[in-house]
Protein backbone atom coordinates (compact mmCIF):
# COMPACT_ATOMS: atom_id res chain seq x y z
CA UNK A 1 0.00 0.00 0.00
CA UNK A 2 2.80 2.40 0.43
CA UNK A 3 1.11 4.50 3.46
CA UNK A 4 2.88 5.95 6.16
CA UNK A 5 0.98 6.41 9.15
CA UNK A 6 2.50 7.90 12.00
CA UNK A 7 1.91 6.88 15.45
CA UNK A 8 1.75 9.33 18.99
CA UNK A 9 3.35 6.80 21.70
CA UNK A 10 4.33 9.36 24.48
CA UNK A 11 3.52 6.81 27.21
CA UNK A 12 5.24 4.09 29.17
CA UNK A 13 6.21 0.73 28.38
CA UNK A 14 2.24 -0.30 28.81
CA UNK A 15 1.68 2.12 25.90
CA UNK A 16 4.31 1.75 23.74
CA UNK A 17 4.43 -2.01 22.77
CA UNK A 18 0.32 -2.29 21.45
CA UNK A 19 1.97 0.94 19.74
CA UNK A 20 4.33 -1.71 18.61
CA UNK A 21 2.12 -4.45 17.30
CA UNK A 22 0.17 -2.43 15.63
CA UNK A 23 3.03 -0.79 14.09
CA UNK A 24 4.64 -4.23 13.22
CA UNK A 25 1.53 -5.37 11.45
CA UNK A 26 1.21 -2.37 9.30
CA UNK A 27 4.67 -2.38 8.14
CA UNK A 28 3.87 -6.33 7.57
CA UNK A 29 1.27 -5.11 4.79
CA UNK A 30 3.69 -2.94 3.12
CA UNK A 31 3.18 0.06 5.31
CA UNK A 32 6.08 2.54 7.05
CA UNK A 33 5.18 3.23 10.54
CA UNK A 34 6.79 5.76 12.58
CA UNK A 35 6.68 5.71 16.20
CA UNK A 36 7.24 8.88 17.99
CA UNK A 37 8.08 7.98 21.50
CA UNK A 38 10.21 8.97 24.33
CA UNK A 39 14.28 8.14 23.59
CA UNK A 40 14.20 5.48 26.59
CA UNK A 41 12.09 3.41 23.49
CA UNK A 42 14.53 3.80 20.40
CA UNK A 43 15.90 0.41 20.72
CA UNK A 44 13.13 -1.66 20.81
CA UNK A 45 11.45 0.79 18.23
CA UNK A 46 13.99 0.51 15.59
CA UNK A 47 14.67 -3.36 16.31
CA UNK A 48 10.95 -4.40 15.15
CA UNK A 49 11.32 -2.78 12.03
CA UNK A 50 10.05 0.55 12.77
CA UNK A 51 10.84 3.87 12.50
CA UNK A 52 11.35 6.21 15.57
CA UNK A 53 11.42 10.07 16.44
CA UNK A 54 12.36 11.44 19.65
CA UNK A 55 10.22 13.37 21.81
CA UNK A 56 11.08 15.75 24.65
CA UNK A 57 9.00 14.29 27.50
CA UNK A 58 9.48 10.52 28.93
CA UNK A 59 6.57 10.06 31.48
CA UNK A 60 8.84 7.35 33.58
CA UNK A 61 11.32 10.56 34.45
CA UNK A 62 8.26 12.34 35.63
CA UNK A 63 6.67 9.87 37.98
CA UNK A 64 10.09 9.32 39.31
CA UNK A 65 10.88 12.59 39.56
CA UNK A 66 10.14 14.69 43.52
CA UNK A 67 7.41 16.51 41.61
CA UNK A 68 5.71 13.35 40.58
CA UNK A 69 6.12 11.55 43.79
CA UNK A 70 4.55 14.21 45.32
CA UNK A 71 1.57 14.35 42.55
CA UNK A 72 1.31 10.21 43.40
CA UNK A 73 0.73 11.39 47.13
CA UNK A 74 -2.40 13.13 46.53
CA UNK A 75 -3.43 11.18 43.44
CA UNK A 76 -7.45 10.50 44.66
CA UNK A 77 -8.42 13.49 43.51
CA UNK A 78 -8.43 13.06 38.91
CA UNK A 79 -9.22 16.43 38.26
CA UNK A 80 -5.97 17.79 40.83
CA UNK A 81 -3.67 14.57 39.19
CA UNK A 82 -4.43 15.83 35.75
CA UNK A 83 -3.70 19.62 36.39
CA UNK A 84 -0.65 18.15 38.18
CA UNK A 85 0.71 16.65 35.22
CA UNK A 86 -0.13 19.20 33.01
CA UNK A 87 2.15 21.75 35.36
CA UNK A 88 4.76 19.46 35.34
CA UNK A 89 4.61 19.12 31.58
CA UNK A 90 4.11 22.49 30.59
CA UNK A 91 7.54 23.66 30.53
CA UNK A 92 7.85 21.23 28.03
CA UNK A 93 5.03 21.83 26.32
CA UNK A 94 6.55 24.04 23.05
CA UNK A 95 8.92 21.26 22.46
CA UNK A 96 6.71 18.26 22.74
CA UNK A 97 4.65 19.93 19.92
CA UNK A 98 7.51 20.91 18.20
CA UNK A 99 9.03 17.75 18.39
CA UNK A 100 5.10 16.14 17.60
CA UNK A 101 4.86 18.26 14.58
CA UNK A 102 8.26 17.24 12.94
CA UNK A 103 7.81 13.96 13.65
CA UNK A 104 4.52 13.70 11.83
CA UNK A 105 5.45 15.24 8.62
CA UNK A 106 4.61 13.42 5.88
CA UNK A 107 1.98 11.22 7.11
CA UNK A 108 -0.64 9.41 5.63
CA UNK A 109 -2.83 8.68 8.35
CA UNK A 110 -2.22 9.58 12.19
CA UNK A 111 -3.01 7.93 15.13
CA UNK A 112 -3.00 9.49 18.25
CA UNK A 113 -4.80 8.89 22.01
CA UNK A 114 -7.22 11.62 22.92
CA UNK A 115 -4.20 13.78 24.68
CA UNK A 116 -5.17 17.50 23.66
CA UNK A 117 -6.76 15.93 21.06
CA UNK A 118 -3.31 15.97 18.95
CA UNK A 119 -4.48 13.62 16.20
CA UNK A 120 -6.95 16.26 15.49
CA UNK A 121 -4.65 19.09 15.21
CA UNK A 122 -2.47 17.25 13.50
CA UNK A 123 -4.86 15.75 10.66
CA UNK A 124 -5.94 19.74 10.18
CA UNK A 125 -2.42 20.04 9.80
CA UNK A 126 -1.54 17.73 6.74
CA UNK A 127 -5.24 16.98 5.74
CA UNK A 128 -5.09 13.33 6.17
CA UNK A 129 -7.58 11.04 8.39
CA UNK A 130 -6.90 9.99 11.57
CA UNK A 131 -7.99 7.69 14.34
CA UNK A 132 -8.07 7.91 17.74
CA UNK A 133 -6.64 4.91 20.35
CA UNK A 134 -7.86 4.04 23.41
CA UNK A 135 -6.11 2.20 25.63
CA UNK A 136 -8.96 2.15 28.25
CA UNK A 137 -12.28 2.77 28.16
CA UNK A 138 -12.60 6.31 27.01
CA UNK A 139 -15.69 6.62 24.62
CA UNK A 140 -18.29 8.64 26.94
CA UNK A 141 -21.15 6.11 27.71
CA UNK A 142 -23.74 5.60 30.47
CA UNK A 143 -23.25 2.20 31.32
CA UNK A 144 -20.00 2.96 33.55
CA UNK A 145 -17.79 6.32 34.25
CA UNK A 146 -14.91 7.04 33.01
CA UNK A 147 -12.00 4.99 34.35
CA UNK A 148 -10.01 8.12 35.85
CA UNK A 149 -13.20 8.28 37.83
CA UNK A 150 -14.75 5.51 39.55
CA UNK A 151 -16.30 7.02 41.88
CA UNK A 152 -18.80 8.65 40.02
CA UNK A 153 -20.58 5.51 39.22
CA UNK A 154 -22.81 6.42 42.28
CA UNK A 155 -24.70 9.10 39.36
CA UNK A 156 -26.10 6.60 37.28
CA UNK A 157 -26.20 6.97 33.43
CA UNK A 158 -26.13 10.90 33.31
CA UNK A 159 -23.21 10.87 35.67
CA UNK A 160 -21.35 8.36 34.15
CA UNK A 161 -21.19 10.34 30.62
CA UNK A 162 -21.08 13.28 32.68
CA UNK A 163 -17.92 11.96 33.50
CA UNK A 164 -15.90 11.48 30.54
CA UNK A 165 -16.91 14.76 29.28
CA UNK A 166 -15.66 16.60 32.42
CA UNK A 167 -12.07 14.55 31.99
CA UNK A 168 -11.81 15.66 28.64
CA UNK A 169 -12.91 18.86 29.05
CA UNK A 170 -10.67 19.66 32.11
CA UNK A 171 -7.80 18.09 30.30
CA UNK A 172 -8.64 20.27 26.98
CA UNK A 173 -9.07 23.52 28.79
CA UNK A 174 -5.93 23.09 31.22
CA UNK A 175 -3.33 22.83 27.93
CA UNK A 176 -5.84 25.10 25.24
CA UNK A 177 -4.00 27.88 25.50
CA UNK A 178 -0.79 26.22 24.58
CA UNK A 179 -2.46 24.04 21.67
CA UNK A 180 -3.99 27.18 20.41
CA UNK A 181 -0.52 29.26 20.36
CA UNK A 182 0.83 26.16 18.56
CA UNK A 183 -2.43 25.62 15.84
CA UNK A 184 -1.75 29.43 15.30
CA UNK A 185 2.01 29.87 14.99
CA UNK A 186 2.88 26.09 14.62
CA UNK A 187 0.55 24.86 12.14
CA UNK A 188 -1.20 27.69 10.46
CA UNK A 189 -4.53 26.87 11.73
CA UNK A 190 -7.29 28.91 13.76
CA UNK A 191 -7.34 28.54 17.49
CA UNK A 192 -10.40 26.74 18.61
CA UNK A 193 -12.73 27.67 21.12
CA UNK A 194 -13.41 25.87 24.85
CA UNK A 195 -15.69 23.55 23.20
CA UNK A 196 -14.37 23.33 18.99
CA UNK A 197 -12.95 19.88 19.53
CA UNK A 198 -15.55 17.95 20.70
CA UNK A 199 -18.05 17.11 17.81
CA UNK A 200 -15.22 16.40 15.86
CA UNK A 201 -13.58 14.04 18.03
CA UNK A 202 -16.76 12.13 18.88
CA UNK A 203 -16.99 11.81 15.24
CA UNK A 204 -13.79 10.24 14.49
CA UNK A 205 -12.64 6.27 13.56
CA UNK A 206 -11.98 5.54 17.63
CA UNK A 207 -9.68 1.70 17.87
CA UNK A 208 -10.07 0.34 21.46
CA UNK A 209 -7.11 -2.00 21.78
CA UNK A 210 -8.72 -4.04 24.68
CA UNK A 211 -11.11 -7.17 24.27
CA UNK A 212 -14.36 -7.18 24.30
CA UNK A 213 -14.39 -10.19 26.77
CA UNK A 214 -12.63 -7.76 29.21
CA UNK A 215 -15.01 -5.30 28.65
CA UNK A 216 -18.29 -5.40 27.07
CA UNK A 217 -19.29 -3.14 24.96
CA UNK A 218 -21.31 -0.40 25.48
CA UNK A 219 -24.39 -0.41 23.86
CA UNK A 220 -24.41 3.17 22.90
CA UNK A 221 -21.10 3.73 21.77
CA UNK A 222 -21.50 4.25 17.58
CA UNK A 223 -20.21 2.34 15.21
CA UNK A 224 -17.07 4.55 14.63
CA UNK A 225 -16.26 2.63 17.32
CA UNK A 226 -14.15 -0.06 17.10
CA UNK A 227 -13.53 -2.59 20.13
CA UNK A 228 -10.25 -4.49 18.21
CA UNK A 229 -9.06 -6.73 21.32
CA UNK A 230 -5.72 -6.06 23.40
CA UNK A 231 -2.57 -5.56 20.33
CA UNK A 232 -0.26 -8.00 21.97
CA UNK A 233 3.72 -7.61 21.04
CA UNK A 234 5.75 -10.88 20.22
CA UNK A 235 8.80 -9.83 22.05
CA UNK A 236 11.78 -11.20 20.01
CA UNK A 237 13.91 -14.72 20.60
CA UNK A 238 14.84 -13.83 24.03
CA UNK A 239 16.63 -16.37 26.47
CA UNK A 240 15.95 -16.70 29.94
CA UNK A 241 19.16 -16.64 32.36
CA UNK A 242 20.08 -19.35 33.58
CA UNK A 243 19.61 -18.62 37.11
CA UNK A 244 15.85 -17.65 36.22
CA UNK A 245 15.67 -21.23 34.75
CA UNK A 246 16.81 -23.04 37.32
CA UNK A 247 15.20 -21.50 40.02
CA UNK A 248 11.92 -22.09 38.57
CA UNK A 249 12.82 -25.79 38.30
CA UNK A 250 14.02 -25.85 41.85
CA UNK A 251 10.13 -25.85 43.43
CA UNK A 252 6.70 -25.22 42.96
CA UNK A 253 5.20 -22.16 40.52
CA UNK A 254 5.91 -19.01 42.40
CA UNK A 255 3.86 -15.53 42.19
CA UNK A 256 5.28 -12.34 40.47
CA UNK A 257 5.22 -9.45 42.20
CA UNK A 258 6.12 -6.03 40.11
CA UNK A 259 4.97 -2.60 39.75
CA UNK A 260 6.48 -1.50 36.60
CA UNK A 261 7.03 1.91 36.51
CA UNK A 262 5.18 2.91 40.22
CA UNK A 263 6.97 3.29 43.11
CA UNK A 264 5.45 4.20 46.67
CA UNK A 265 6.65 6.65 49.01
CA UNK A 266 9.36 3.95 50.40
CA UNK A 267 9.60 1.55 48.09
CA UNK A 268 12.82 -0.38 50.75
CA UNK A 269 9.38 -0.77 53.22
CA UNK A 270 7.32 -2.38 50.25
CA UNK A 271 9.68 -4.64 49.80
CA UNK A 272 10.21 -6.06 52.80
CA UNK A 273 6.08 -5.90 53.05
CA UNK A 274 5.90 -7.77 49.89
CA UNK A 275 8.64 -10.52 50.79
CA UNK A 276 7.48 -10.70 54.11
CA UNK A 277 3.89 -11.23 53.37
CA UNK A 278 4.73 -14.16 50.26
CA UNK A 279 6.74 -15.99 52.99
CA UNK A 280 3.52 -16.01 55.67
CA UNK A 281 1.30 -17.34 52.54
CA UNK A 282 3.94 -20.10 52.12
CA UNK A 283 4.95 -18.99 48.39
CA UNK A 284 7.78 -18.20 46.18
CA UNK A 285 8.65 -15.06 44.60
CA UNK A 286 9.97 -13.69 41.72
CA UNK A 287 10.34 -9.88 41.73
CA UNK A 288 10.83 -7.30 39.71
CA UNK A 289 14.23 -5.16 40.81
CA UNK A 290 17.77 -5.61 41.64
CA UNK A 291 18.85 -9.32 41.07
CA UNK A 292 21.10 -8.76 43.58
CA UNK A 293 18.84 -8.59 46.69
CA UNK A 294 17.88 -11.95 45.77
CA UNK A 295 16.94 -14.46 48.19
CA UNK A 296 17.06 -18.55 48.34
CA UNK A 297 12.98 -18.42 47.75
CA UNK A 298 13.23 -15.04 46.36
CA UNK A 299 14.73 -14.17 42.81
CA UNK A 300 14.91 -10.77 42.06
CA UNK A 301 15.13 -10.23 38.29
CA UNK A 302 15.38 -7.37 35.80
CA UNK A 303 13.71 -6.44 32.50
CA UNK A 304 11.98 -9.61 31.41
CA UNK A 305 9.48 -10.35 28.85
CA UNK A 306 6.39 -10.73 30.52
CA UNK A 307 4.90 -12.64 27.38
CA UNK A 308 7.47 -15.48 28.41
CA UNK A 309 7.43 -15.10 32.76
CA UNK A 310 3.63 -15.10 33.87
CA UNK A 311 2.85 -18.14 31.88
CA UNK A 312 5.02 -19.87 34.17
CA UNK A 313 3.87 -18.30 37.49
CA UNK A 314 1.32 -19.49 39.72
CA UNK A 315 -0.17 -16.03 40.00
CA UNK A 316 0.69 -12.07 38.99
CA UNK A 317 1.03 -8.79 41.58
CA UNK A 318 0.88 -6.22 39.81
CA UNK A 319 -0.38 -2.35 39.60
CA UNK A 320 -3.05 -2.81 37.08
CA UNK A 321 -1.35 -1.09 33.91
CA UNK A 322 -3.44 -1.65 30.88
CA UNK A 323 -0.44 -3.25 29.25
CA UNK A 324 0.64 -5.44 31.95
CA UNK A 325 -3.11 -6.41 32.83
CA UNK A 326 -3.38 -7.41 29.42
CA UNK A 327 -0.51 -9.45 29.81
CA UNK A 328 -1.04 -10.97 33.16
CA UNK A 329 -4.82 -11.69 31.20
CA UNK A 330 -3.86 -13.18 28.54
CA UNK A 331 -0.97 -15.67 30.19
CA UNK A 332 -3.78 -17.35 31.82
CA UNK A 333 -2.63 -17.02 35.50
CA UNK A 334 -4.86 -15.20 38.29
CA UNK A 335 -3.63 -11.83 39.09
CA UNK A 336 -4.06 -9.55 42.62
CA UNK A 337 -4.16 -5.97 41.26
CA UNK A 338 -2.53 -3.49 43.67
CA UNK A 339 -3.79 0.30 41.92
CA UNK A 340 -1.80 3.27 42.70
CA UNK A 341 -3.71 6.07 40.42
CA UNK A 342 -5.54 6.66 36.75
CA UNK A 343 -6.81 3.75 35.31
CA UNK A 344 -5.49 1.44 37.51
CA UNK A 345 -8.44 0.70 39.93
CA UNK A 346 -10.53 0.49 37.15
CA UNK A 347 -8.44 -2.88 35.57
CA UNK A 348 -8.19 -3.82 39.15
CA UNK A 349 -12.04 -3.68 39.54
CA UNK A 350 -12.33 -5.62 35.96
CA UNK A 351 -9.78 -8.55 37.20
CA UNK A 352 -12.05 -8.94 40.26
CA UNK A 353 -15.40 -8.87 38.12
CA UNK A 354 -14.36 -11.52 35.72
CA UNK A 355 -13.39 -14.01 38.61
CA UNK A 356 -9.71 -13.90 37.82
CA UNK A 357 -8.11 -12.09 40.79
CA UNK A 358 -9.42 -11.28 44.41
CA UNK A 359 -10.49 -7.92 45.43
CA UNK A 360 -7.92 -5.52 44.37
CA UNK A 361 -5.54 -4.38 46.85
CA UNK A 362 -4.55 -0.46 46.81
CA UNK A 363 -0.84 0.32 47.27
CA UNK A 364 -1.64 2.52 49.70
CA UNK A 365 -3.12 -0.11 51.80
CA UNK A 366 -0.40 -2.71 51.51
CA UNK A 367 0.52 -4.36 54.77
CA UNK A 368 1.87 -8.00 55.14
CA UNK A 369 -1.21 -9.30 56.60
CA UNK A 370 -3.49 -7.67 54.22
CA UNK A 371 -1.18 -8.76 51.21
CA UNK A 372 -0.74 -12.22 52.50
CA UNK A 373 -4.32 -12.78 52.81
CA UNK A 374 -4.66 -11.99 48.82
CA UNK A 375 -2.09 -13.90 47.89
CA UNK A 376 -3.68 -16.62 49.73
CA UNK A 377 -6.84 -16.19 47.76
CA UNK A 378 -5.54 -15.62 44.14
CA UNK A 379 -3.11 -18.70 44.88
CA UNK A 380 -5.50 -20.93 46.56
CA UNK A 381 -9.09 -20.63 45.58
CA UNK A 382 -9.24 -22.79 42.37
CA UNK A 383 -11.87 -20.36 41.21
CA UNK A 384 -9.61 -17.89 40.15
CA UNK A 385 -7.43 -19.65 38.45
CA UNK A 386 -10.02 -21.59 36.44
CA UNK A 387 -11.57 -18.52 35.36
CA UNK A 388 -8.35 -17.22 34.65
CA UNK A 389 -7.35 -20.17 32.24
CA UNK A 390 -10.64 -19.89 30.41
CA UNK A 391 -10.63 -16.16 29.68
CA UNK A 392 -6.23 -16.48 28.21
CA UNK A 393 -7.33 -19.03 25.63
CA UNK A 394 -10.75 -16.72 24.47
CA UNK A 395 -7.63 -13.31 24.64
CA UNK A 396 -5.13 -15.76 22.87
CA UNK A 397 -7.29 -16.49 20.35
CA UNK A 398 -7.94 -12.51 19.40
CA UNK A 399 -5.79 -11.42 16.80
CA UNK A 400 -6.35 -7.48 17.86
CA UNK A 401 -3.69 -5.64 16.10
CA UNK A 402 -5.39 -7.61 12.52
CA UNK A 403 -8.85 -6.41 13.47
CA UNK A 404 -6.86 -3.13 13.52
CA UNK A 405 -5.03 -2.74 10.51
CA UNK A 406 -8.67 -4.15 9.10
CA UNK A 407 -10.75 -1.11 10.01
CA UNK A 408 -7.53 1.40 9.09
CA UNK A 409 -7.44 -0.28 5.76
CA UNK A 410 -11.33 0.70 5.39
CA UNK A 411 -10.71 4.38 6.79
CA UNK A 412 -7.25 4.98 3.85
CA UNK A 413 -7.25 2.69 0.77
Amino acid sequence: MGRTVVIFAAGSRGDVQPCLALGRALTRQGDAVRLLASTRYHQPITAAGLRFHSLPVDPTDIIESPEGQELLAGRRNPVAFVRGINRIVQPLFSRLLAATQAGAEGADLVLAPTFSFLGLHLSQYLRVPHAIIHFQPSQPTGVFPHPFTPSARFLGSFGNRLSFEAIDLGSWLVCRQFINTWRREGLGLPALSPLGPFRRVRQAPVLCAFSPAVVPRPADWGPNVHMTGFWHHEQPLWKPPRRLLDFLDDGPPPVYVGFGSMKTSDPDATDRVVRAALRRAGLRGVLAGDPATSDDDMLVVGDTPHSWLFPRMAAVVHHGGAGTTASALRSGVPSLVCPFFGDQPYWADRVHRLGVGPKPLPSRQLTVSALAGRLRAVTGEGGHTEAARRLGRALTAEDGVGHACHVLNQLVG
